[in-house]
């Protein structure tokens, strides 16, 4: 999502880009140099493959000293302190935090830890001289993307390039990535953080055109792997019932489909308690586990947005955040008949944003060509403007708004501009909406 749209930065070779994973648990920050496709993630401690940034502030008494992350935590143990966590549900709460004795706004608060965390890029780049910056979450529904917004523009990031995308795009978007022997077939994610396990399931429709990759998330509260302070009877009966699971689980993934690749994401998988799931897993499969996924796909989603792959320019993916068709008007241009693109399928919907004008004689309708990708037939949606105030004029101009309100929602804006200095501009404007499936 631009924040601004109107002058944007042109990108050169040495630039830097940022994907910033932001969890409610943890954050994680990857980078890439524009012009290179090698993506590294940032070290919480140089030299070490920590990537976790806990997601927490810790403020000291009486006095405006914050901490972030592991510092937050190793601090918080001092009697004047107070440790703040769950900042992210605190946003989307909208409530604020009462903190030493002073109510806090909680998006200044996930914009404070934003700004500190970003300090970890400074023997790579400052904060000032990122070029351009993806934000995924897990959910990014319209409060996140107010949330993100809000805390993007309050960092004062000298870039017009600020985008924010989902885990399951992020996902997308570093398979992209990947060599196509990896994703010729169906590929599965598996995200455990110990408590909960996240499913994606990833497969291409190749008879369409573009490709349209389809992503199934599901959400399993099941599968526990125990606290690493439990007695070691317990822990071991605890792994066994969870490998258990985890299996079952994968074996109806995988069941009747061709699965290419495996990926196993999150501090859950750390333990080996995932053996008999492993095995099978690794039959006929390649299987890699790691824990940066997410900020990694957030960088290769900028690098889609500035320059497509080939890969990319030959699918379009379409997530609960997508616009599933396109939508257009024919229209008559210089004297011919014409289609004329408004919205494309596979954009975000809080994206999307188009203007245009046009002439509209004494028929006062709107026609928009609805063509979904998902296999439906087109229809056409018709706005009419009603109580039109008659001018006299044969031909009167309007502007056309055109934006998203949700994935299924379209927003229409009609404003009357008259119709050159003899038939000025009478103020009129209409506004509705239809659905899209």
């Amino acid at each position: 999502m631009f924040l601004e749209r109107k002058e944007e930065g042109k990108l050169h070779k040495g630039n830097v880009l940022a994907g910033y994973d932001l969890g409610e648990q943890y954050a994680q920050i990857s980078y890439c140099v524009y012009g290179s496709e090698d993506v590294d993630t940032v070290a919480t401690v140089v030299g070490t493959k920590q990537y976790n940034i806990p997601t927490v502030l810790c403020k000291r008494k009486g006095v405006n000293q914050w901490y972030y992350g592991k510092d937050a935590i190793k601090n918080s143990e001092e009697e004047d302190m107070f440790l703040v966590g769950n900042l992210l549900s605190a946003a989307r709460k909208g409530e604020k935090i009462t903190l030493d004795g002073e109510s806090y706004d909680p998006v200044a608060l996930v914009t404070l830890f934003m700004r500190r965390s970003l300090t970890l890029m400074n023997l790579i780049s400052s904060i000032e001289n990122i070029a351009a910056i993806m934000f995924t979450v897990d959910e990014l529904d319209d409060r996140m993307v107010e949330i993100l917004a809000q805390a993007a523009a309050n960092l004062n990031l000298k870039t017009p390039h600020i985008y924010f995308q989902s885990h399951t795009e992020s996902f997308y978007s570093f398979i992209l990535h990947q060599p196509p022997e990896l994703w010729t077939y169906q590929v599965i994610a598996c995200e455990h953080d110990g408590r909960r396990l996240k499913t994606y399931r990833m497969e291409c429709n190749k008879r369409t055109t573009p490709i349209v990759a389809l992503i199934e998330e599901q959400i399993y509260e099941t599968v526990v792997v125990p606290e690493e302070e439990e007695e070691e009877q317990v822990k071991r009966d605890a792994f066994r019932l969870a490998d258990e699971r985890f299996l079952g689980i994968v074996e109806k993934m995988c069941e009747g489909r061709i699965v290419s690749g495996v990926y196993l994401l999150g501090d859950g998988f750390r333990e080996d308690w995932h053996e008999r799931s492993l095995q099978f897993l690794c039959h006929s499969r390649r299987v890699f586990q790691g824990n940066n996924l997410f900020s990694r796909g957030a960088v290769y989603g900028i690098l889609e947005k500035l320059a497509p792959s080939e890969a990319g320019q030959s699918h379009v993916f379409l997530g609960k955040d997508k616009l599933k068709s396109n939508i257009g008007m024919q229209v008559m241009r210089q004297g011919k008949e014409s289609y004329l693109a408004l919205l494309d399928a596979g954009e975000n919907w809080y994206e999307i944003h188009r203007e245009c004008e046009f002439l509209l004689g004494d028929v006062k309708k709107l026609e928009f060509i609805v063509t979904p990708l998902t296999g439906k037939n087109a229809e056409t949606k018709e706005i009419t403007l009603t109580g039109v105030r008659e001018t006299g004029a044969p031909f009167t101009r309007y502007a056309l708004e055109v934006y998203m309100s949700s994935a299924d929602t379209v927003q229409v804006k009609v404003t009357d501009l008259g119709f050159g200095e003899l038939f000025a501009a009478n103020g009129q404007v209409w506004e509705n909406s239809f659905q899209v499936s």
